[in-house]
């Protein structure tokens, strides 16, 4: 499969696998923004699919990893060469956690953030005629990281240009750069990452750009899916181990005309109704 950037790298775990075969047999796919995205955002996906041989998680991340901050030993490294390391770890994290296939399309954050660079949609088109996912994980709209919005919207449209039988069953937009602890518990929609603990701690954990260069990602996302699980409820003990909280996108893939922002909004909306109505009941 070739794609619009010469970068852009294509790696298969299995490797007596053609890269057709392993994209076409899989069931839950992943598109982020950023390498290591995938293994915070999308973690439930990765844990369904381990092990098993007819499920298969496959991930696509869209830039080349150029503008990660960096400190200690990487504090040296030029642009590109951090690009290399971090094309590195992301074939490690997809080794480890049994994907099937992993892209890494190579663009730069600038033509992302462009929503006409036809280069991304050109890719994101190739990679989705060649698969029919079940579950595709996407960011969440409400985050504040302006290249997962950009990916976001790319991504999106790519969903939105399949015929409508073709279109996976689930999108599930998840947190990264904002917590979605916020929403109404009506519509949170929860990921459980309590499954297989040491391959969860391990895909994030093989980073170490990124948790060397001086951003402790291994403990922060250990901790929010703890902390996540803990106060789901109040009244009750826990149920899960872990837990990512998602927002459901399926409504904006199968109507293609509905607001991406009208949609984020009416969440943040119930948000708030439900705080006035919990202060007016006991004032």
């Amino acid at each position: 499969m070739k794609f619009t950037r010469n970068e852009a790298d294509t790696f298969v775990p299995e490797s007596a696998l053609a890269p057709a075969d392993a994209l076409k047999r899989t069931t839950h796919l992943c598109i982020a923004a950023h390498q290591d995205d995938i293994e915070i955002m999308a973690y439930q996906g990765i844990a369904a699919c381990f092990g098993r041989d007819d499920k298969w998680f496959s991930g696509v991340v869209v830039t080349n990893g150029a503008g990660s901050p960096r400190s200690g030993p990487y504090k040296d490294y030029t642009d590109e060469a951090m690009q290399g390391i971090r094309r590195r770890e992301q074939r490690k994290a997809a080794y480890v956690g049994d994907y099937s296939i992993q892209f890494q399309l190579a663009h730069p954050s600038a033509a992302v953030k462009n929503p006409t660079d036809a280069g991304v949609q050109a890719d994101l088109a190739a990679i989705l005629a060649g698969c029919a996912p079940e579950v595709v994980y996407l960011h969440q709209p409400a985050d504040k990281h302006d290249t997962h919005i950009a990916v976001l919207s790319h991504s999106l449209k790519a969903l939105r240009a399949l015929p409508a039988e073709r279109r996976p069953k689930k999108v599930i937009g998840c947190e990264v750069w904002r917590d979605l602890d916020w929403m109404c518990d009506t519509d949170k929609h929860a990921l459980d990452t309590g499954a297989h603990p040491n391959i969860g701690a391990s895909l994030v954990g093989v980073f170490d750009s990124q948790i060397t260069g001086g951003k402790r990602y291994d403990l922060a996302t250990a901790g929010r899916r703890l902390a996540n699980a803990t106060y789901h409820t109040s009244h009750a003990t826990d149920v899960y181990d872990g837990i990512n909280w998602a927002m459901d996108l399926t409504p904006l893939v199968e109507n293609p005309e509905y607001s991406i922002s009208e949609y984020t909004l009416a969440h943040i909306d119930r948000f708030r109704q439900d705080v006035a109505d919990r202060i007016k009941k006991f004032s």
